[in-house]
């Protein structure tokens, strides 16, 4: 009867959407009730929803609403970080930032080397895809503690950007394939970058704030049009999501209703769908049998990120519990981590 059902649910792309919204309403009261983050509920609903129910996860319409997701998490990541205050700690999220990448690539490079005996390109997958944080659970996470409008969670955002900077440039240095149309996606995302602070206000003005959301539509235009240059380049739309809203940042900041209304649009429809997808991707038939090596994989992360973050957050300034919990916010993976972690999959790596 259950296999029957099941059946059904699958073939059928509404009652499909009906299951995975249900498990996202589900993890929303979860989370209210026992004061967790929702980013975090979604994925453990996710891995329990895939391995208990086995729900598709590899349907084409939620496969695209989770990358939208990801991509529109990420955009409102970048555009939250207060131009004026990542002048005033601009030393202090590049510090926190590279050391957040440098030393847990290096540790886990050398830990697949050495101990491993991993190929050197595999090798490099590891260490990139566990060098990471995760800027679409760390903005969750800022977004649901209130913390986005702190200094502290400013300045993690910001160190966050530094960080998967430096885990897109890795990947982008050792496995990109050099040729004209990556040169292309690269000079127009920097010219529809530059242009944003002046454009996207006078478009704002031009045409008004109205119930149809034009303002919003436009974005979701440059979003998804950067995106398709990014995937013919054989890049991520994850990338170009995050200049683009760091580039915007300053109009968000003064327009706290647009801000509002595309969180609302995210968090309510989309990233649920990324959060969940995330969690169901992950086959516990395949960790449970590797479990020594997935925790070999996580204390060697942890550590180097402790090592290396603890250290440079006391150095900013950080006192108290800020220190450690930033650490453990950089600590974080999910986004650029599957990313490069895919990427080694699908090229042989």
């Amino acid at each position: 009867m259950f296999v029957t059902v099941l059946d059904t649910v699958t073939h059928n792309t509404y009652a499909l959407a009906a299951v995975w919204m249900t498990l996202a309403l589900l993890a929303s009261v979860v989370s209210i009730r026992i004061g967790l983050s929702v980013a975090l509920v979604e994925i453990l609903t996710g891995t329990l929803a895939g391995n208990a129910l086995h729900l598709p996860a590899n349907a084409e319409w939620l496969t695209f609403l989770a990358g939208l997701g990801s991509v529109l998490l990420t955009f409102l990541a970048g555009a939250e970080i207060d131009p004026s205050s990542l002048r005033r700690q601009w030393k202090a999220a590049l510090g926190i930032g590279f050391v957040s990448f440098a030393l847990p690539f290096i540790g886990v490079l050398l830990l697949c080397l050495r101990l491993l005996h991993w190929q050197m390109q595999a090798a490099q997958i590891g260490g990139i895809a566990l060098s990471t944080t995760s800027v679409a659970v760390v903005y969750a996470v800022m977004v649901e503690t209130g913390l986005n409008r702190t200094q502290l969670g400013k300045l993690i955002l910001a160190a966050c950007f530094v960080t998967d900077m430096g885990t897109v440039l890795a990947l982008g240095a050792l496995f990109a394939n050099y040729n004209s149309l990556l040169l292309g996606f690269a000079l127009v995302l920097l010219v529809v970058a530059a242009l944003m602070p002046r454009a996207y206000p006078r478009f704002i003005r031009f045409i008004g704030h109205s119930v149809s959301e034009p303002e919003i539509k436009v974005l979701l235009v440059l979003l998804l049009g950067l995106g398709a240059l990014a995937q013919l380049a054989r890049s991520e739309a994850v990338l170009p999501a995050y200049v683009l809203g760091l580039s915007s940042a300053i109009v968000f900041h003064h327009d706290r209703v647009l801000t509002n209304r595309l969180r609302s649009t995210a968090f309510v429809l989309l990233t649920p769908f990324f959060f969940l997808r995330a969690g169901s991707l992950l086959a516990l038939g395949s960790v449970i049998p590797s479990i020594g090596l997935v925790l070999l994989f996580f204390v060697t992360k942890m550590v180097t990120k402790i090592l290396a973050v603890y250290p440079v957050a006391r150095l900013a300034g950080l006192k108290g519990r800020s220190a450690p919990y930033a650490t453990l916010m950089m600590a974080t993976g999910l986004t650029f981590g599957s990313i490069s972690a895919l990427f080694g999959l699908t090229h042989g790596y």
